[in-house]
Formats: structure tokens, C-alpha cells, sequence
């Protein structure tokens, strides 16, 4: 029986031609499983046919012996290699029995079983490879080649695997994008649903992401490759599911574990069985027979089977629609958590912080106040030099405003402090107000003693209006007087209040959310989400801290986030998932899962989905455990048939795999997405009837 639903790729840095186009699913005969299945089929029905009129036991007999050699000798092979590393495995058991039973001369009901057991692992061998289409089918869609753009303007058809990061390409009307990217020209739509599962084509201009593997519309496109090949959102996807198919969760290492002990106890009872009746006077053919019917039945296959099909067809659905669940060991853990801590920046708000207020301000009783676009203009002055967020919105926004910027020089940035430079011969500073941790990105304006504070009210008063109303406050000095003030803040992410009342209503319990911002920023969206719990200006050991202390009162932690600063809290939690499209490259290592899109929705589902997987599981354990129990039970104390023993236990072994594949069909996700969503409605209200 196969061990895992996919197989690692040879080359997760190329798009390779497979076997299977997009939208076609791997042929039964196409796999040596199947073909095996068949001849030993094909040989079986040809010597019943021999022997029930009464035919010659030559003419059948090898037939016969095609049958069991075509059916069992790929499985007897490999039990024999995992006995000589002292491994009991379940095949072996198959296969000794038929044996058995044509040493007894029961040669149809032992050519019976190698089909039906033949025939078991085709079709589970056919299930493994339909998952792997499933998921390993998106590399199809990225193209073999691309039109690169030179420097000179000149065209050039590469293979989309030699794109290099920097690279201009140009997408025709009805071509597929060959890498991941942004818009630099061009207007157009793309069809993401083969990346984002949306059925609607999005809209596409000059600054807009584009993803591999996604088709054009009627627009021509120039695109910045932003990612190589193997890093494109379609290879993440791949290479994180075949990651996490290697992998094995708690319950599987469990089964596995007692499975050795197991099959060594079946075997034991089994001698027993045979043993005891020839002891006590018994012939050898119809002990023997029972001995061989009891091996069968009571052989562990689809209790084996029952967890690994139902986690990793979970796995296998959630890349597709952009959450990277790195294990079936996360895939089983996200099932189990009970409490959720979520991140702000970035995590619940867009992460991009927006120009908010201007306060031009007095600089002294005998000069004019400057009018907020030349305070603007200013102060983007001497932030265009920085990389810093806040420095990146005020230079957006005097952009956007359509403001000159005049010449700075002398710029000068120190980290927790502020930046300053020369602008119109006057040094001019931008920080955050001289108060410890006032504003979240410097503690102290640059000029500003550890204990100093405003000298004029109406700075104080300004910053305290701003900072009341949840703003981030960048104070702009002019030769060291205060000429104005900036109030920023990031805006809530449009699925943030569905997301945390989804969560609440799948937890018991409102998520809590723990940001380094300062603690009004924090407050004032926490309220606008529908949070009670909101912790703010938290350091990152902080947030590790807080995780921790939800974990030491028996929760099982859910932690979300995006950067640096929460890695130690994503690392502390009993599962943390990353904000991939804006996430560090630390966060996204720590990181159990990466939401490739940032679609905070995607959280409660594939919690949801997580928790139907485990469902699963148990119903596979359960429906395992039930056909073991009867037709153990019938053999020991009734007269079960081979035959029927051998039809019933590969029967519930069949019946288990599929039911775990159940989880790869787009409805499941589906639903997962509607549960997130409909508990929170009726948690919604049943609090508004309270």
C-alpha cells in the first residue's frame, strides 16, 4: 500500500512537461499497479472459466500461478525487504496467506485474494497519483517560455525557469504569465483562478501583483519578475504539499508504531488458531483455512490507511487556494487549536501605513505657519532617502498630492531615533514625539533628551489629539522648533471583522491581539474588529510572553503574523502561520503554514478544514475498527467464507481511502469557508439576543 499521497518532484525549480496536462487526470493504466492488477485479473477469470466446466488442472493451473505471480510478487517483494530490516508489514501477511491457501489446495480462494488485493492497491495507487495531479498540475500552467524585454527595447524568447529577479517580460493578450511579478505597464485583466480559486478575472495596471500560471486577458502587460521560478506563489505551493506528504502526523507515528506490535501479536494468534484445533483432533485443511481467514481479516490495513489520505487531501486542498501548510503534523495540530492571538500590522491591516492628518504648527510667536502641502512637502523631503514605511507613505502622499520635493542633503538616519537632513539650508528632523514609545517607530526625536517633552503646548496638545484618535504621530522640526505635525495610521484589512468573529465563533472565544504599535493604535482597532482583548506596544519577547501565558492555561495557541518581530511568538505557539505575500523571510522560516495571499479568510477555513480532516480520521478509525471487529468475531465463531473475509477486508480498506480523498474536492474547501462563516453568524446572533 502506498505510504504517502505524493511523491517529491525531481526539480521543484522548473516547470517540467508532465505526463498530465492541466485538466486531465492520470490514466488507470498509465500506473504499474494497475496494469500488474489486471493481468493477474484477466489470468484469474480466464482459469475459473478452465475449471468450472471441469477442465484439466493443466490447462488451468498455470493460470492460475500467472495470477498469483503478476498479483503478488511486487508486494511480496517488498514485505521481504521490510522483514530483513526486521519490519513486519501487512503484505507479508497477504501474501503468506494465499499461500497458505493453495498449500491446502484452496487454489481459487488464494488466487481470489491476490486479485482483490492487487486490485485494493491499484485503486489506491490510483488515488495517490489523482492527488498529486491535483496539486503538481499547476506547474503545467506556468508556459515553457517567455518574451523578455532587453535593455535596448529588444525582444527575446527565454524558458521561463532562466527569468531572473529584475527581468522585464511581455505578456500578449491570451498568454499565460510566465513568473510572479508586478505591472509596470499596461492595463489588462488576469484569470488567478487556478492561484486564488476567484471566478472572476481581477484587473491589472501599473503596480499590481500578477502570479505565474495565470492567463491574460486582452490587454498587453510589461511585468517585473519579482520571484525566480522555483519561488513562484504555483512551486511554493507544490514543493510545501510534497513537503508535507513526507511528513507524518502524531496519529499516523502512533498507528504505525503499534502496528509492529500488532502484526507480530496477529501472527502469534494466528499459529494459535492453528495450533489449538489440531491439538484438540481438527484436520489440517479446515483449521488451516480459519487460521488463514482470521490473518486476513484481522490485518491492520485500514487502520493504516485511515489518517495520512484524510490530512494530506486536506494539505493538498489548502495549497490550492494559497494556505502552505508545511506537515500533516500541522495540518492535524491546526484541528486542535482552541485560542487565537493575531498580530496588527500587517496581519489584521494592510501593513502600508496612510497619511492621515497635517497640523502645521507656530514655529516661535514671530513666524508664519507653514501651510500643511509645504509641511508635507518638507517632510517628504527629508524622508525620500529612507526605506522606513511611514518615510515611504509621506513621500506617497506629497506624491499624490503632485508636490515638488526640494533637494536634501546630508542625510542622516539613526535607527530608534529618527532621520534629518538639510533642506533649503535649514536642518530640518522628522521623529516620533520625545516620550518613550509615543509613537512606535523612534522612541526619542533626535534632538530630544532621554526626559525631555514639548516646550509648546500646542505641539503637546496636537500629538495628544492624534495619538488619542489611534494615530501614529511624526513630529517635523525646523532648525529644533516644532513646525508640525503628521498624524498616520494603517487601515483594517476589508475581511478582518468576518475573519476574528469566524475565529471567536470556532474557538469559543475572541481571538487576542498582541502589536508592538502603541497601545490607542492598538485599542482603536481592536474595537473596530470586534476585539476585547488588545495588548499594545508589546516587544517581541512580549508577544512570545503573552503566547505563552494562553498556552500555561491549557490552550492550544493559534498565532498569526507577518514580521521579524513575530517570530519568537510564532515559534512559542503551539501552530503559527505567516502572512506570506508581506511576511520576513524569518517569519515565513518559523512559521508552521504560509497564507500566500494574505486573505485573512483563509484563516478560519482551513482551521475548519483542519478540524474536518480530523473528523475524517476518526470516522476511518471507526469504520476500520468495525469491520475488523465483525469479521473477526464471524471467523472465530461462526464459519466465514475466505472469499467474503478476503472481500470485507479490502472492501473497508478501499472505503477508508476514499473517504479520506474526500477532502481534495474544491466543495470541501468550500464548506470549510461557509463553517468559519456561519458559526460566526450564529454566534452574532445568539449575542444580540442576549
Amino acid at each position: 500500500m502506498p505510504d504517502t499521497l505524493l511523491a517529491r518532484p525531481q526539480d521543484m525549480g522548473r516547470a517540467p512537461a508532465l505526463a498530465n496536462p492541466p485538466g486531465r487526470r492520470t490514466r488507470a493504466f498509465a500506473l504499474p499497479e494497475a496494469r500488474w492488477a489486471a493481468l493477474s485479473t484477466l489470468a484469474f477469470l480466464a482459469a475459473l472459466a478452465v475449471q468450472l466446466p471441469g477442465g484439466p488442472a493443466w490447462a488451468y493451473g498455470p493460470l492460475y500461478a500467472l495470477a498469483y505471480l503478476s498479483g503478488g510478487w511486487e508486494p511480496a517483494r517488498d514485505a521481504l525487504r521490510l522483514l530483513r530490516e526486521r519490519t513486519l508489514d501487512v503484505d507479508l501477511l497477504m501474501v503468506v496467506a494465499a499461500l497458505g491457501a493453495a498449500a491446502v489446495g484452496q487454489v481459487l480462494d488464494g488466487a481470489l485474494l491476490i486479485v482483490i488485493f492487487a486490485t485494493s492497491g491499484a485503486l489506491e495507487a490510483l488515488a495517490t497519483a489523482r492527488t498529486a495531479d491535483s496539486v503538481r498540475g499547476l506547474l503545467d500552467l506556468a508556459p515553457a517560455t517567455a518574451c523578455r524585454l532587453a535593455a535596448d527595447g529588444r525582444e527575446e524568447t527565454v524558458p521561463t525557469a532562466g527569468l531572473a529577479v529584475g527581468d522585464t517580460v511581455l505578456v500578449r493578450p491570451g498568454e499565460r504569465i510566465g513568473a510572479d511579478g508586478r505591472v509596470l505597464d499596461g492595463l489588462s485583466e488576469a484569470d488567478q483562478s487556478s492561484v486564488t480559486g476567484e471566478p472572476l478575472p481581477a484587473a491589472k495596471r501599473p503596480g499590481d501583483e500578477v502570479f505565474a500560471g495565470t492567463l491574460n486577458g486582452a490587454g498587453a502587460l510589461r511585468v517585473r519578475v519579482e520571484r525566480d521560478a522555483a519561488d513562484s506563489v504555483i512551486a511554493r505551493i507544490v514543493a510545501m504539499v510534497e513537503e508535507a506528504a513526507a511528513t507524518k502526523a502524531p496519529t499516523q507515528l502512533f498507528i504505525e508504531k503499534v502496528e509492529q506490535r500488532y502484526a507480530a501479536g496477529l501472527v502469534a494468534a494466528t499459529l494459535a488458531l492453528l495450533a489449538v484445533p489440531l491439538a484438540l483432533g481438527s484436520d489440517l485443511t479446515p483449521a488451516l483455512l480459519r487460521a488463514m481467514t482470521f490473518m486476513i481479516v484481522a490485518s491492520p490495513c485500514a487502520v493504516v490507511l485511515a489518517t495520512m489520505p484524510p490530512l494530506l487531501s486536506a494539505v493538498a486542498n489548502a495549497g490550492r487556494h494559497g494556505v502552505l501548510v508545511k506537515s500533516a503534523v500541522v495540518m492535524e495540530r491546526l484541528g486542535q487549536v482552541d485560542a487565537v492571538a493575531l498580530d496588527k500590522t500587517g496581519t489584521l491591516t494592510e501593513g502600508t501605513p496612510r497619511l492621515t492628518d497635517i497640523r502645521p504648527l507656530a514655529a516661535g510667536p514671530a513666524r508664519a505657519v507653514l501651510s500643511p502641502d509645504d509641511l508635507l512637502a518638507l517632510a517628504a523631503a527629508v524622508e525620500h532617502p529612507s526605506e522606513h514605511p511611514l518615510a515611504r507613505a509621506l513621500v506617497e502622499a506629497a506624491r499624490a498630492r503632485g508636490l515638488a520635493l526640494a533637494p536634501a542633503s546630508g542625510f542622516a538616519s539613526t535607527p530608534g531615533v529618527g532621520v534629518r537632513a538639510v533642506v533649503d539650508g535649514a536642518v530640518t528632523e522628522v521623529g516620533a514625539p520625545p516620550r518613550a514609545g509615543a509613537g512606535g517607530r523612534v522612541a526619542q526625536a533626535p534632538t530630544a533628551g532621554p526626559d525631555e517633552t514639548f516646550a509648546e503646548p500646542a505641539a503637546a496638545a496636537a500629538v495628544a489629539e492624534l495619538e488619542a484618535a489611534g494615530r501614529t504621530v511624526v513630529v517635523v522640526r525646523r532648525g529644533g522648533v516644532v513646525v508640525g505635525v503628521l498624524g498616520l495610521a494603517d487601515r483594517p484589512r476589508g475581511q478582518a471583522a468576518a475573519a476574528v468573529a469566524a475565529l471567536a465563533a470556532l474557538t469559543a472565544r475572541p481571538p487576542a491581539l498582541l502589536s508592538g504599535d502603541n497601545p490607542r493604535a492598538t485599542a482603536r482597532l481592536a474595537a473596530e474588529v470586534g476585539l476585547t482583548d488588545a495588548r499594545g506596544g508589546l516587544l517581541p519577547q512580549e508577544k512570545a510572553a503573552a503566547v505563552r501565558e494562553l498556552a500555561s492555561a491549557g490552550r492550544r495557541v493559534l498565532f498569526v503574523g507577518d514580521g521579524v518581530n513575530d517570530a519568537p511568538a510564532l515559534a512559542a505557539a503551539h501552530t503559527g502561520l505567516a502572512m506570506g505575500r508581506a511576511g520576513s523571510d524569518l517569519a515565513l522560516e518559523t512559521a508552521d503554514a504560509v497564507i500566500v495571499r494574505d486573505e485573512l479568510a483563509a484563516v478560519p477555513a482551513v482551521v475548519a478544514l483542519s478540524r474536518r480532516a480530523r473528523r475524517l480520521v476518526v470516522q476511518n478509525l471507526v469504520i476500520a475498527g468495525v469491520f475488523i471487529t465483525v469479521l473477526v468475531t464471524w471467523d472465530l465463531i461462526g464459519d466465514l467464507p475466505l472469499p467474503l473475509g478476503v472481500a470485507g477486508h479490502e472492501g473497508s480498506t478501499v472505503i477508508v481511502g476514499l473517504n479520506g480523498l474526500r477532502l481534495l474536492r474544491e466543495r470541501a474547501w468550500r464548506r470549510a469557508a461557509r463553517s468559519g462563516r456561519s458559526r460566526a453568524d450564529g454566534t452574532t446572533r445568539r449575542t444580540a439576543a442576549g
